[in-house]
């Protein structure tokens, strides 16, 4: 069930304060790392229509344009008269040249599913960055939460002895109580001074990091809900549910394909291939008076023997290695998941046992603290039992605010653990990312320098 958290101890505007959602929503239009890892896929996208121009012919054109000139001449010899002759040309030709593969050895069908099996790679990528972004800004939103509670809390400590150590000094004054018990007192006064000013260091470092995540300065930040609806109801399920669709397993499932079909590319190198050419020549001199026009097309096969000097083997079977360490990271990624799955599942169902145990402990200190004041005023307990159980009771709050703010932040752990954290699931008020968008944008493209968003 989805319980506020640290609502009882935030200001009572909090219904004008910003919601994790909302957090979330900032940190999902304006985190630097997930805005590159979008990037990422667009790069990837490309690779498909790069991979796909292995079945498009090749035309070229050259133009070649010079101007020549020569002189020659001789003096008289045996009566001869003087001779001299210039030439001048300028000569100029135009070609065109169309060459198309018929047969590669299967090098760009190859190329083409593991240009896809890359992009979808990237795609995993971008899910993992997703759920990393969305995990950290929703553990610095809880964050912040905590450590302004948790100031609050200090510095009501802080009144508490200031006013404890009032009270001693004037029942000092009239001669009730020892030096002893004023200078115990000012000491806890110091004490709960020395942790405010630390829960003040806190905070402003979780104000950093989360304007790190999310983009913006924290104002006003409304108490959570857990993501527990979301979550399955046994463990089993949710190790299941990591098995299927955390994007670190299935990344490295579309890698292993991309490695596979990379050994199918390296050993094209060993097959023969076909292709045609045709060409267009024209060739001028107004000089000279003359043209030629010549056209041709022809086909050329190319069968290797031993080509590279034995490169092609190494590079095949470096391939094979590659794919056979692919096969061995979704092991590795399948026992991550697993093992993150289990690890957080058992923390919430911990946080949540610490939370009712927290809820007694301030109940039950509460009473004690009432009772030992009172058994003070009549001289039953010492200033030192007073300055204790007042110590121990703002303890125990503080462990109850922690414990809060675990238990949310565990819910959205289990729920990236198992691969299930993105904007769609948490139903956040955002225009979703769509990867398949600019993939059919590039995919078929033959011309153009621009990207789709007119770069």
């Amino acid at each position: 069930m989805a319980v506020a958290i640290l609502g009882p101890l935030l200001s009572p505007v909090a219904a004008r304060a910003q919601s994790i959602d909302q957090t979330l929503i900032q940190a999902y239009r304006n985190n630097p790392d997930l805005n590159a890892a979008r990037a990422g896929v667009r790069v990837a996208n490309e690779g498909v229509p790069a991979a796909l121009s292995g079945y498009r012919p090749s035309v070229t054109a050259t133009i070649t344009a010079s101007g020549q000139y020569s002189e020659a001449g001789s003096g008289s010899v045996r009566g001869q008269p003087p001779f001299h002759a210039s030439t001048r040309s300028f000569p100029r030709s135009a070609t065109l040249t169309a060459t198309q593969t018929i047969y590669d050895g299967n090098r760009t069908a190859n190329s083409v599913r593991q240009a896809d099996q890359n992009v979808m790679v990237a795609r995993e990528t971008l899910r993992n960055s997703e759920q990393t972004v969305l995990l950290a800004s929703a553990t610095a939103h809880m964050n912040v939460l905590r450590e302004q509670a948790t100031l609050d809390l200090r510095k009501r400590a802080v009144e508490v002895f200031r006013e404890q150590l009032r009270a001693t000094r004037d029942r000092f004054a009239v001669g009730e109580v020892t030096r002893t018990d004023v200078a115990l007192a000012e000491s806890s006064l110091q004490g709960a001074l020395a942790t405010q000013s630390a829960a003040e260091s806190d905070l402003a470092n979780s104000r950093a990091v989360y304007m790190q995540q999310v983009g913006i300065q924290p104002g006003r930040l409304n108490p959570a809900r857990t993501v527990e609806r979301l979550l399955p109801r046994t463990l089993d399920a949710a190790v299941m549910s990591g098995q299927s669709e955390h994007p670190a397993i299935r990344g490295a499932r579309h890698g292993a394909d991309a490695s596979l079909l990379q050994v199918r590319i390296a050993e094209s190198a060993l097959y023969p291939t076909l292709g045609i050419s045709a060409s267009l020549f024209r060739g001028a001199d107004q000089t000279q008076a003359y043209q030629v026009s010549s056209a041709s097309i022809g086909a050329t096969l190319t069968i290797p023997i031993f080509a590279n000097g034995g490169r092609d083997y190494a590079t095949i079977r470096a391939a094979k290695e590659t794919h056979g360490q692919r096969r061995i990271q979704i092991e590795t990624a399948t026992a991550s998941v697993r093992q993150a799955v289990v690890q957080s599942w058992a923390a919430l169902q911990a946080a949540r046992a610490q939370i009712q145990a927290a809820e007694e402990q301030v109940r039950a200190q509460t009473i004690a603290v009432n009772g030992i004041r009172e058994e003070y005023k009549v001289g039953q307990r010492t200033i030192i039992d007073v300055l204790n159980a007042t110590q121990n009771l703002f303890t125990a709050r503080v462990a109850l605010v922690q414990a809060q703010r675990d238990r949310v932040v565990l819910s959205y752990s289990v729920l990236a653990a198992m691969g299930r954290l993105n904007a769609s699931r948490l139903a956040l008020h955002t225009e979703v990312f769509d990867p398949t968008q600019h993939y059919q944008q590039v995919r078929d493209l033959w011309l153009g320098v621009r990207t789709p968003d007119g770069r």
